[in-house]
């Protein structure tokens, strides 16, 4: 059976009358690299913070490790390692001296070699001022400390944020170093859908902090379809379609998004209903991830986008 590493129960934070995280139920099994998603807004951060326990809960719990969040002890925040949005290390230090500073903390699990191998391969200079670092090159320097003490869940807000794709890419690679040894389990959010594309085997969608989804990345990327449907007339006034998120309809067309059902029922659907052809429209998962958290009333802008 695959041991949970983060879970939340009921997990919820009110800052005075406005709500960031509704009742969030939340299970991440170990050994898995899980993106966690929202728009901007949606409550991830809070939510991340909450989890670690540097905010105090409205409502509700978290454990990390089997442990309360609210109650972390030094020996289980030694095995959770985290990267903050904005990547904010001391300016006025080396890159040595930070890692000096770090490795006090960790004395018995740092990986020095580990520590080097990454800073190498970012082709950082250890003696350098972080100060005179770039956004990009804090990231990286973000990730080696982070990475370091060997956790055994890595914990990362919007990592990636304001790097350019050829960093990012290494960002990303660094942290698969990572899960490629046995065990190690990261939960990270970011704005780039593509990033969590490329890496991520489970995804957790947060939308005006209510839990959307929390399933792998495959499910996730079955479950959200659009089709395009054609009718010699007008199209039918009652869409009763299985699994029916959003219905957009023009003079003799339908964009429908659906949600779980099977290409054969939607093939039935389209007969039963006289359209001329449908298409299953191939979608990556920026696309199903604006498709999905649009709110119902959802409407084009702008006038070209109507045509």
């Amino acid at each position: 059976m695959t041991e949970t590493v983060l879970e939340t129960e009921g997990l919820t934070k009110y800052y005075g009358s406005t709500l960031a995280v509704d009742h969030l139920v939340l299970k991440i099994p170990q050994g898995c690299i899980c993106g966690f998603v929202g728009r901007n807004g949606a409550g991830k951060t809070t939510a991340i913070k909450l989890m670690l326990g540097l905010l105090r809960p409205t409502a509700g719990s978290s454990r990390l490790l089997g442990c309360d969040s609210a109650a972390l002890t030094p020996a289980i925040r030694q095995r959770i390692g985290y990267v903050t949005e904005g990547h904010r290390l001391f300016r006025w230090m080396s890159i040595a001296e930070l890692e000096k500073f770090q490795r006090s903390f960790f004395p018995k699990q740092w990986d020095h070699k580990f520590f080097a191998d990454m800073i190498e391969y970012f082709n950082l200079p250890k003696k350098r001022k972080i100060k005179h670092l770039s956004i990009g090159e804090r990231a990286q320097v973000s990730l080696a400390l982070a990475l370091a003490p060997n956790p055994e869940l890595l914990i990362m807000d919007d990592p990636t944020l304001g790097l350019d794709a050829a960093i990012r890419r290494q960002f990303l690679e660094g942290m698969i170093e990572l899960i490629m040894r046995q065990g190690r389990t990261v939960l990270f959010s970011s704005h780039i859908l593509g990033d969590v594309e490329r890496v991520s085997d489970r995804i957790v969608v947060i939308d005006k902090g209510v839990l959307r989804a929390n399933c792998s990345l495959e499910e996730f990327r079955t479950a959200v379809k659009k089709v395009t449907l054609s009718f010699p007339d007008s199209p039918p006034a009652d869409v009763d379609i299985e699994g029916l998120l959003h219905c957009r309809r023009s003079e003799k067309e339908l964009e429908l998004i659906l949600i779980g059902p099977a290409d054969e029922h939607i093939a039935e659907w389209a007969q039963r209903n006289g359209a001329e052809k449908y298409h299953i429209v191939k979608m990556n998962l920026e696309d199903q991830f604006i498709e999905y958290t649009a709110p119902p009333n959802h409407r084009r802008l702008f006038q070209w986008e109507e045509k």
